[in-house]
C-alpha cells in the first residue's frame, strides 16, 4: 500500500543520489592529475517497486516506483589493457635501465688521439723501435720505460672504469631488490584492507587503483603475471614462482660469494632457490653486471695478458745493457705458488685442480709443413668439449686456425721458437663461474699424434693421456719440463699489471738485443728490441683476433653497435608505451570538461529532486493543514 509521505522518500532518494553524484564528480576534478588515479562514475538504478506480483497484491494498475538509488560506484579501468601493459613495461624498465650504462661505457671507450689506449700502446711500440735504432743508448731505454708507465695508466684507467660500473650495477641492483621487497608488502598490505572491504559490500576503488599503480611500478622492475580470477586472492607470478598471494608478499634476499667477485645472487627468502629474471630493470642490471661490463673487462684483461707475456717472452731472451738476461717487462702475478699450478679449488686443505694458463710443446714446428696426421684434438668450450679434426693434408697453420675458430676455450699460436703454444682465455659466463675460471686450461686431448708426438705437448694418445685441471698435477701428462707451462694469472691483470720494479731501479736492464752461444748481445744489437717493436703488427693475439690493431677496431665496433641496439630498442619500447598508455588514458583518465558536463546534468538533478521535495510538501501542506472539519 502506497504511503501518503511516498512523494517525499522518492525525492530524498533523488537529493541523496545527485548529492553523491556531485561528489564523485569533484572526486574526479580533484584527481585529474594524480598518477595511477581511474576515474569513477556513479552508476544509478530505480529502487525497487511497490506491488511485487502476490495474493496480498493492491488492485492497482501497474508497479509504483519509489524512485533512484545508487547501485554502486564503478572505476572505469580495461583489465585486458592492463595486463598488456604490465607484459610491455618489463621491456620498456630493462632497456631504459641499459641506456645510461652503456653511454657511460661509451665514455670509458671514448678517448681521443694520443691520450686513447690505443695511441699509448703505439707510443709504446715507436720507444721499442727508438731502441732497436739506437741500442747502446741509455735515453731510449728511460723512453721505453716511462711510455710504458704511461700506457699501464691507460691500461688502468679503463679497468677502472669499467670496475666502477660493475660496482655501481651491484649497488643497483641491491637497492632495486630493496624496492621489490617494499613494493611486495604494500601490495599484499592493499590486499588485505581490499578484501575487507569487500567483505562490506563496498567498492574499494582508490585501493585498487593504489594496487594497480604499484603492479604497474613492480612490472617495469621485474618481469610479472598477475592472477585475479579469484576475486579474493590477487596473485602476482615471477621467476617462476608466486611473489605475491593474497595478503602473503614474499621476499628476496641477497648472497654474497667468493667465486662471484663479492657480487650479490639474489635468492627466494623462503627456498633459497636463487630467483633469475627475464625483463625488466633489474634483469637489465644483472645482464650488465654479469655479462656486458663482465665481458668488457675480459677482453681488456684478454688484451692485457697477451701483451705482456709476448713481451716478456721477448724480454727475458734477450740482454740489456748492464749484461742482465731472463728477465721480464711487466711483473706476472700466478693465481697460484705452487710449482705444478696445484690449487685448493673446494676449500678443504687437499690440492684438487691444476691452474695452469699456458702450456708450450717441446717440438720446433713449420707455420706450412704438412702434418701427415689424422686425429681429433678435444678442448674445453663454454658449454662443454669442443673437438677439432685434423687431417693428413692439413698444413701446420690450418690446424692452428681451426683451433683459434672452434670457439675452444683454448687458442693456439707458434711462439718465437717455433714451438706449439696453447693458452687458457676468459671464459664466457656460466651461473657457476667457478666451474670455468679466467685463463685456466681445463682439457686438452688427442685422438692422434699431432699433439703427443708431433708438437710435444702431450706424453700420450687419447684418454689415458688426456690433461685435465679437475686433479693435482695435471701436469705430468704433459711432454715437457717445468718451463713449458706457467700457472694462471690472479684475477684481472689489467687492474694490477706493472713494470718490473728491478727495471724501474736500473734502465740498463731494459734489453736490447738477442746473444749467441750463451754470450751477452753486443752493445749495437737491436734484435730483441726490434721484435719487441714487430708484435705491434704481428698475428699475435687469439681467436678471430689477429693483432692488437684488430682488438681495438674489434672494441670499438662492438660498444657503438651496443649503443646504437640500446637506442633504437628504448626508441621501439617507449613507442609502444606511449600508445598503451594514451590508449588507457583515454579510458580510464579523468576529462575534465565531460566531468564538468556531468557536474551540470547531476545539479539540475538535485535541484529537480529537490523541487519535488517541496511541491509534495506544499501537496502536504494543504492536506494537513487546510483541509479541516
Amino acid at each position: 500500500m502506497t504511503s501518503t509521505f511516498q512523494g517525499i522518500e522518492i525525492g530524498k532518494r533523488g537529493v541523496i543520489a545527485h548529492q553523491q553524484a556531485l561528489n564523485i564528480t569533484g572526486h574526479n576534478l580533484s584527481n585529474a592529475s594524480t598518477e595511477g588515479y581511474s576515474r569513477q562514475r556513479v552508476e544509478m538504478s530505480t529502487f525497487e517497486p511497490i506491488y511485487f506480483p502476490g495474493l496480498n497484491r493492491e488492485e492497482t494498475p501497474g508497479q509504483i516506483g519509489q524512485g533512484t538509488i545508487i547501485e554502486r560506484i564503478a572505476r572505469i579501468r580495461d583489465q585486458l589493457l592492463d595486463r598488456r601493459i604490465i607484459a610491455q613495461a618489463g621491456g620498456e624498465g630493462y632497456w631504459t635501465t641499459r641506456d645510461p650504462y652503456i653511454r657511460m661505457m661509451e665514455q670509458a671507450y671514448l678517448e681521443v688521439g694520443k691520450n686513447s689506449v690505443r695511441g699509448k700502446m703505439d707510443a709504446f711500440w715507436n720507444a721499442w723501435q727508438e731502441l732497436s735504432v739506437f741500442p747502446a743508448d741509455t735515453a731510449p731505454r728511460t723512453a721505453v720505460i716511462e711510455r710504458g708507465k704511461t700506457l699501464i695508466d691507460g691500461i688502468h684507467e679503463r679497468f677502472k672504469d669499467l670496475k666502477g660500473l660493475g660496482d655501481m650495477a651491484e649497488e643497483d641492483v641491491r637497492l632495486t631488490v630493496g624496492r621489490i621487497n617494499e613494493l611486495s608488502r604494500q601490495i599484499s598490505g592493499l590486499n588485505r584492507d581490499i578484501q575487507r572491504i569487500k567483505a562490506q559490500g563496498d567498492n574499494p576503488n582508490d585501493l585498487l587503483d593504489r594496487r594497480d599503480l604499484l603492479t604497474d611500478k613492480l612490472s617495469s622492475i621485474i618481469d610479472i603475471t598477475v592472477d585475479n580470477r579469484d576475486p579474493d586472492e590477487y596473485m602476482i607470478h615471477t621467476a617462476g614462482f608466486i611473489l605475491v598471494q593474497g595478503n602473503i608478499g614474499r621476499q628476496f634476499s641477497l648472497e654474497q660469494g667468493i667465486d662471484t667477485e663479492g657480487y650479490s645472487r639474489i635468492i627466494w627468502e623462503e627456498t633459497g632457490d636463487e630467483a633469475r629474471f627475464r625483463d625488466g630493470s633489474l634483469a637489465a642490471l644483472l645482464d650488465l653486471r654479469d655479462h656486458t661490463i663482465r665481458e668488457e673487462m675480459q677482453n681488456l684483461d684478454s688484451l692485457t695478458m697477451n701483451f705482456i707475456d709476448l713481451v716478456n717472452e721477448i724480454h727475458r731472451s734477450g740482454y740489456g745493457l748492464n749484461g742482465t738476461t731472463g728477465m721480464d717487462f711487466f711483473t706476472e702475478q700466478p693465481f697460484v705458488t705452487n710449482i705444478n699450478g696445484n690449487y685448493d679449488r673446494n676449500g678443504d686443505g687437499e690440492y684438487d685442480s691444476s691452474y695452469i694458463f699456458r702450456i708450450n710443446g717441446t717440438n720446433r714446428l713449420e707455420g706450412r709443413a704438412q702434418v701427415g696426421l689424422e686425429g681429433v684434438i678435444t678442448l674445453p668450450g663454454s658449454a662443454g668439449n669442443v673437438e677439432v679434426p685434423y687431417y693428413a693434408t692439413d698444413l701446420v697453420d690450418d690446424i692452428i686456425n681451426r683451433i683459434n675458430n672452434s670457439g675452444a676455450e683454448v687458442v693456439a699460436r707458434l711462439n718465437r721458437e717455433g714451438q706449439l703454444s696453447l693458452k687458457g682465455v676468459p671464459a664466457a659466463y656460466t651461473e657457476t663461474p667457478e666451474q670455468n675460471p679466467d685463463f685456466v686450461i681445463r682439457h686438452i686431448e688427442d685422438s692422434g699424434r699431432f699433439l703427443a708426438g708431433y708438437a710435444g705437448v702431450l706424453n700420450a694418445s687419447g684418454p689415458g693421456g688426456a690433461y685435465d685441471w679437475g686433479g693435482p698435477d695435471a701436469v705430468a701428462v704433459l711432454a715437457g719440463g717445468a718451463g713449458t707451462w706457467s700457472a694462471a694469472p690472479t684475477a684481472h691483470p689489467s687492474g694490477w699489471i706493472e713494470i718490473n720494479p728491478a727495471i724501474l731501479r736500473d734502465p740498463g736492464s731494459v734489453v736490447s738485443g738477442f746473444g749467441e752461444n750463451g754470450r751477452p748481445a753486443n752493445p749495437g744489437n737491436g734484435e730483441a728490441a726490434l721484435a719487441i717493436a714487430g708484435i705491434r703488427n704481428t698475428p699475435v693475439m687469439v681467436g678471430r683476433l689477429g693483432t692488437f690493431d684488430d682488438y681495438f677496431a674489434d672494441a670499438a665496433g662492438r660498444i657503438g653497435m651496443l649503443g646504437e641496439e640500446t637506442n633504437r630498442a628504448l626508441e621501439t619500447q617507449n613507442l609502444i608505451m606511449k600508445q598503451l598508455r594514451d590508449m588507457r588514458e583515454s579510458i580510464s583518465g579523468v576529462n575534465v570538461d565531460e566531468e564538468l558536463s556531468n557536474m551540470i546534468k547531476y545539479q539540475h538533478g538535485y535541484a529537480a529532486a529537490a523541487r519535488f521535495i517541496t511541491v509534495v510538501n506544499t501537496l502536504l501542506d494543504t492536506v494537513i493543514n487546510r483541509m479541516g472539519v
